[in-house]
């Protein structure tokens, strides 16, 4: 009888002409890692646009958590550099010490604290910014934003186990503090007020919209016929901006169950 080899089948990664992703939040324990490492293997892109707060180092200066999962995340990410992928990382608040590094470059990876834009296959100029100088609480006290991180620590903790309890009894991931902030009046209200202050600044900017990050509220839509992105999240939404290889812009989600949540024709916007 002969040799027999095994192949393995190998799926080829879905190729973007831009991914963003903002809030990952690696060396926090609610961090999911294991989904974002999942997405980023299953992709390819030209451009990588790290939104802000991809490291936590508010959580990292109480608690020292930093598990394989976050290490590998960096690796990968490392990885796409390496291979020709353009990395813009524009800090948040919560990585703001990486702004002292301001157009630093690390090969194919750069950081990036001014204007950065972003354009897309059909020419359209979008404003890439994390959004926390229009969070009026981090932006006149920082105690109350440290306070209020740690309750949304408390509340995505809750999440973890409420998950935990899903997926045992076979139900798909849930966001509880995504479905919270949806429900309750000042959340929505504030949420709103940010994005607006975003478009603002997109239109001081004589661009045709924005992408920003920091509020964990995925979105992708049209305000004052100016195109207003969100990446959301890694903590509890799972989600992500991309831009197609003929410029649509599309919001996925990804989780066990990956799906396309809004898509958007730059052409018409």
């Amino acid at each position: 009888m002969g040799n027999r080899t095994d192949s393995v089948i190998r799926i080829k990664p879905v190729h973007y002409r831009a991914i963003f992703i903002s809030d990952v939040h690696l060396g926090f324990s609610g961090c999911s890692a294991d989904f974002l490492l999942d997405f980023l293997r299953s992709t390819t892109c030209d451009y990588l646009y790290l939104v802000g707060d991809i490291i936590d180092i508010w959580s990292m200066k109480k608690k020292m958590f930093w598990p394989q999962a976050h290490n590998d995340v960096i690796r990968t990410i490392l990885g796409k550099a390496k291979h020709g992928t353009q990395i813009i990382y524009v800090p948040g608040n919560h990585d703001e010490m990486l702004r002292d590094y301001d157009t630093i470059h690390f090969g194919n990876l750069q950081i990036n604290n001014d204007v950065v834009i972003h354009t897309t296959r059909t020419g359209k100029r979008l404003l890439v910014i994390h959004g926390d100088q229009f969070d009026s609480v981090v932006r006149c006290s920082r105690m109350f934003a440290i306070i209020g991180s740690q309750l949304y620590e408390m509340l995505l903790k809750a999440n973890i186990l409420i998950n935990y309890l899903r997926r045992t009894f076979g139900f798909p991931y849930w966001s509880l503090a995504g479905t919270l902030k949806k429900r309750v009046k000042q959340a929505v209200s504030f949420i709103s007020n940010f994005e607006m202050a975003l478009i603002y600044e997109a239109s001081k900017h004589k661009v045709d919209g924005v992408v920003s990050g920091h509020i964990h509220q995925a979105e992708l839509s049209r305000i004052e016929n100016l195109i207003y992105c969100n990446c959301g999240d890694w903590v509890e939404s799972c989600t992500a901006l991309v831009e197609t290889n003929d410029g649509h812009l599309e919001l996925l989600h990804w989780t066990e169950q990956q799906q396309s949540l809004k898509t958007l024709d730059p052409i018409a916007a």
